[in-house]
């Protein structure tokens, strides 16, 4: 009973903390989906009015399809890109271990937005990728051939997210106990065999949680869509963005920011359904 009351005496700021600054705006964005209008006396008008025009128009649906589409793309060359890293760093990096765990998180420290910008400078017309085609004689003259394009938001993403995605492998990598390579090595295993049976079924946690930790923000990225997507790159963040900024329907942006956390929700459980983490483990 002691143990029970200094957990539950631990746990209370937290839990307050969490219900101040998590629950407690959470639901204020739920009952705000049924008010008729941000300001004046539509404040107080409950209606259903936002979600008949949200399910109304297949266009929302269509576009939070799409930027879930970007998101797991973003994610998945993040995972692709930062596996041989994080593995070199766990297996080969020896002791510059640390340095080159800073060289990838340092770049992380610069400013979000600033590296966004210099990713709209690279793909320009006077970028560093049409001085490099022009040099090589690919292109003529200079032009944005990536910039506001779904490609150019996709390529922001993952340069932004990869180090933080680079992070959760490396610790899972670290923690797979050496004794079980070496088994797999005396049991006359490749170097292949026993990436593929031992360290990469034992690595999948970290892989998990490296994917859902770009996918759940990038889900909801504005800025990058804003400043490189132009018309095709447009995602789901973009319409919120301008439905509480530009329209003032905080309603309706209330709705659709409540649609993405559902979503993600829907998502993730269908996950933990479908694949267990612990079965690939034991594998």
């Amino acid at each position: 009973m002691r143990q029970r009351r200094w957990l539950i005496v631990l746990m209370s700021p937290l839990a307050l903390w969490l219900g101040l600054l998590f629950l407690a705006p959470l639901a204020t964005m739920v009952v705000f989906t049924f008010r008729a209008g941000s300001f004046g006396p539509e404040h107080d008008v409950f209606t259903l009015e936002n979600y008949r025009t949200f399910f109304g128009n297949p266009t929302y649906s269509r576009l939070l399809l799409s930027s879930a589409w970007i998101s797991f793309v973003a994610s998945v060359l993040s995972i692709l890109l930062a596996y041989p890293v994080a593995y070199y760093l766990a297996f080969q990096a020896g002791a510059h271990r640390l340095t080159l765990l800073l060289v990838i998180i340092v770049p992380a420290w610069i400013s979000f937005l600033l590296r966004v910008f210099a990713w709209k400078l690279i793909l320009g017309s006077g970028g560093l990728l049409n001085i490099v085609l022009m040099a090589a004689g690919l292109v003529d003259e200079p032009a944005p051939i990536l910039l506001y394009s779904r490609s150019a938001v996709i390529v922001a993403l993952v340069y932004s997210y990869m180090p933080f995605v680079a992070l959760p492998i490396f610790v899972a990598l670290q923690r797979i106990d050496r004794s079980l390579i070496e088994a797999a090595s005396d049991l006359g295993g490749t170097g292949w065999q026993t990436f593929r049976d031992v360290i990469l079924p034992l690595s999948m946690p970290g892989v998990a949680a490296a994917f859902f930790l770009i996918f759940i923000p990038t889900l909801g990225e504005y800025v990058t869509p804003l400043l490189l997507g132009g018309t095709e790159g447009l995602m789901f963040g973009n319409v919120i963005q301008s439905q509480f900024a530009r329209a003032l329907n905080w309603p309706l942006g209330s709705l659709m920011s409540l649609a993405v956390l559902l979503f993600t929700l829907a998502l993730l459980a269908v996950f933990v359904r479908l694949v267990r983490l612990e079965d690939w483990v034991q594998a």
